[in-house]
């Protein structure tokens, strides 16, 4: 057996891949449209690591997306977790779970999508602003 990738629907293509690439730091590595079905397909991998995509359903048609918390999450090895998620803070994303423990945070894409952001290798020594920040919303 061998992985593949994992799936997401999103609303907004311009926002999702302005996340996703932008400001995560994700790259594009694939797009294929379906014009019978009304779909467009992108795929979107860390540099180095395009065996691992996270493909971007998008459907040509609007439609409303609930939330799925039964999905869990999507996660992703940091090297420095603070710097990663001022970074993303500077950009105007919500960091919804603080890296409190200088270990791990999580963030949501513009669909809602829950996103793990793990330090890569031990955790880092506690630090403020982080350490006594609350989180916000749900993960």
């Amino acid at each position: 057996m061998k992985y593949l990738h994992t799936m997401v629907r999103v609303s907004n293509l311009e926002k999702s891949l302005d996340f996703y690439c932008n400001k995560l730091g994700l790259k594009e590595t694939r797009r294929v449209d379906h014009e019978e079905g009304r779909f467009t397909l992108i795929f979107v991998a860390p540099e180095g690591q395009e065996e691992c995509p996270l493909e971007l359903t998008y459907n040509w048609d609007p439609g409303a997306y609930n939330e799925g918390r039964n999905f869990g999450h999507v996660a992703y090895e940091v090297d420095d977790i603070y710097e990663t998620c001022q970074q993303l803070s500077d950009a105007g994303v919500v960091i919804n779970r603080p890296p409190r423990d200088g270990k791990m945070a999580f963030i949501r894409s513009p669909d809602n999508v829950s996103i793990e952001l793990l330090q890569k290798g031990l955790a880092l020594e506690k630090k403020e602003p982080w350490s006594s920040m609350e989180s916000i919303g749900h993960w």
